[in-house]
């Protein structure tokens, strides 16, 4: 099947949420290698089998799966001359054991699945395997009883572990050794027994030294008394190894000896694993079986996309009878994309042997393959690049149709100029209809709905909008294209009447005469008069805002003085500099004296012209700041500085 379908129409998600289904990895492994068949006899068959799966989910919650963790490496580790470990032989038992249960769960299922509760029977049981690893093992060990002579071995090695253990007991009981010891506390080197000695006093007791601590001052000496008891029971442990190998070994042997048997068991249980996935996927989508047919027809009833789930609008959908080639007309987020998605998805699944999310009734066809080009067809930004690897897609697309195929194909034409995107679209479409293909395409084109209309083995379809709501219903109604409703939904939004009428008549050629609803049912124009409302509000700030700036101007303009002027100061008799200009209450800002005061005009002579005081573009925040304000001014300039304030004496 095509790969690049395969990603568009998102088929691996389905294989993911199988995939959680699944216990073991071998499982997961068949899932992911899970892929649409061509063969009518074999869906059939997958498709029996999961639903037989179904069934028994349906009857019981639980069913008796192993894991496998663990299985593969230990079946890959049988024959190559190595012994399992006590903990894989312990893995191996649990997976016979679940096997025995497997079995006698699936007894009674027969009538229910005549075929997937038959599959049990080629599970061995490997009784006397069972019952041999667990007399030998227990707990993760090679257990006392596996054999006689390693229960002896133990014993000895028991009794004399004890004997060490007292004479070194005894040892650091004894007053002798008191001030040589380091820490009353027998310890183990390289599996030997000793006690920690102080390092100056190493030569005051025989035995061997055979550690050392980090910082040298403790060695690890075992007592002279306790070496021949220690030699004896290292030599017991050698012999416990040598029977430990043994008695594994001899498992191992029987396990290769039934290794056919516990492939075939691990096998089962796999399969067993991967039915059940697919039947507990089939049971949370609400899926079922349907009825397959080689004659390229599909009837879907009430068909919902597996990956929307129940809030997916139903899709009741048909091709293949009458007209092999259905155009999907209809507004943008209508669900046109998805009902493609949906088809190509759920025929993908049902030639996987899954179920589907579709009412009782319905029916697919078996295709060789399954052809897609679905994009973003609705942006009108869609760059060259995007538009030229739509037409390489569908030009490849072209050239692989025919009567085996289910091509499906999303804004054919689109991305390019409307005119030359419609003659590609009807080209495209027939093109790939005379090779015989089942196809479903969706298009804006308006030109398309009558070259379906008129074209024999076409038919149109179109997703219902409410006028009324201005909302999409999501519902496919096959035998009629859609209208344009932009027009309706533009006179509806509150658009004027004429502007409709000519906005027909430049679409159509023709002259049109548009109804107005009425007044009440505008709702949305209540919205359009809030901006409205809001853009006279604005512009009447602007206008009033741009009054007052045309008044200061025009106060500077007719001002007598300048920032910077020398002024006499009639009522103090005294000179002053100009700091402020003249508000709209006839004062002016006059320093004196490092203070600021606020005087009529009409107070104020010219005395000395700040031309002649200062230069050109003089810094008066020099004059007329302290010098504390132009530093934080200053610094309030180059970052803002939390908390800092200039203060001002107006």
């Amino acid at each position: 099947m095509n790969k690049n379908t395969i990603n568009i129409l998102e088929y691996n998600k389905i294989k993911e949420s199988i995939k959680n289904y699944a216990l073991s990895e071998i499982a997961k492994d068949m899932v992911d290698k899970l892929e649409p068949s061509i063969d009518i006899n074999i869906i059939e068959k997958n498709l029996k089998e999961t639903t037989e799966a179904r069934n028994i989910v349906d009857r019981s919650s639980s069913v008796p799966l192993h894991g496998l963790t663990g299985i593969k490496n230990i079946k890959d580790k049988l024959g190559k001359g190595g012994n399992l470990t006590p903990e894989e032989f312990e893995t191996v038992c649990g997976l016979l054991m679940d096997g025995k249960r497997l079995k006698r769960f699936m007894a009674d299922k027969v009538d229910t699945a005549p075929n997937v509760g038959t599959y049990a029977l080629s599970i061995s049981e490997l009784s006397e395997v069972v019952e041999e690893i667990a007399r030998c093992i227990y707990k993760g060990r090679v257990d006392d009883r596996a054999s006689s002579e390693l229960s002896r071995l133990r014993k000895k090695i028991a009794i004399l572990e004890d004997r060490v253990k007292n004479k070194l007991e005894s040892f650091l009981k004894n007053p002798k050794y008191k001030d040589y010891i380091q820490d009353s506390l027998v310890s183990m080197r390289n599996g030997r027994y000793v006690i920690p000695i102080k390092n100056q006093y190493k030569n005051n007791v025989e035995g061997s030294v055979h550690d050392m601590s980090s910082r040298g001052s403790t060695v690890f000496v075992e007592p002279a008394e306790v070496k021949k008891a220690q030699d004896e029971l290292n030599m017991l442990r050698i012999e416990e190894e040598k029977e430990v190998y043994r008695i594994l070994s001899s498992l191992t042997a029987m396990l290769e000896d039934r290794e056919r048997e516990l492939s075939i068991n691990i096998e089962t249980m796999s399969y067993y694993d991967f039915l059940f996935a697919k039947a507990k996927y089939s049971k949370s989508i609400d899926g079922r079986a349907v009825k397959l047919n080689n004659r390229k027809f599909i009837l879907i009833k009430n068909g919902r996309h597996p990956l929307i789930g129940k809030d997916a609008i139903p899709l009741n959908f048909t091709i293949g009878d009458a007209y092999k080639s259905l155009v999907i007309t209809g507004p943008n987020t209508g669900g046109k994309t998805v009902v493609l998605k949906t088809v190509g998805l759920l025929t993908m699944m049902v030639q996987s042997g899954l179920h589907v999310p579709v009412d009782e009734g319905s029916e697919f066809a078996v295709f060789a393959d399954i052809l897609a080009d679905i994009g973003d067809g609705q942006s009108i930004e869609q760059s060259l690049s995007t538009f030229s690897s739509h037409i390489k897609n569908i030009i490849s697309i072209i050239n692989s149709s025919d009567e085996h195929t289910l091509v499906i194909i999303d804004e054919v034409g689109s991305g390019t100029d409307p005119g030359e995107g419609m003659g590609i679209a009807a080209a495209v479409l027939e093109e790939i209809h005379k090779r015989r293909a089942t196809m479903l395409a969706t298009t804006h084109y308006s030109e398309i709905k009558d070259f379906a209309k008129n074209t024999p083995g076409f038919i149109n379809g179109c997703m219902e909008f409410d006028i009324n709501t201005l909302k999409p219903l999501y519902k496919l109604s096959i035998g009629k294209a859609g209208e344009s409703n932009a027009l309706f939904i533009a006179l509806r939004l509150g658009m004027d009447k004429a502007l409709i009428e000519r906005a027909h008549k430049i679409t159509y050629k023709e002259t049109k005469e548009y109804t107005e609803y009425k007044p009440e049912v505008i709702e949305y124009a209540k919205a359009s008069d809030e901006i409205v409302k809001q853009h006279k509000e604005v512009v009447e700030k602007f206008k009033a805002s741009d009054k007052a700036k045309q008044v200061l101007e025009n106060k500077k303009l007719n001002s007598k003085f300048n920032l910077g002027d020398c002024v006499y100061i009639s009522s103090i008799n005294r000179t002053g500099i100009v700091c402020e200009l003249e508000n709209n209450k006839g004062e002016i800002g006059v320093m004196v004296m490092k203070n600021k005061f606020k005087i009529n005009h009409k107070r104020l002579s010219l005395f000395i012209e700040g031309q002649e005081l200062y230069p050109e573009d003089y810094d008066f925040d020099i004059v007329f700041e302290s010098k504390e304000n132009r530093k934080k001014n200053k610094l309030m300039n180059k970052k803002h500085v939390e908390g800092i304030q200039i203060e001002t004496n107006k």
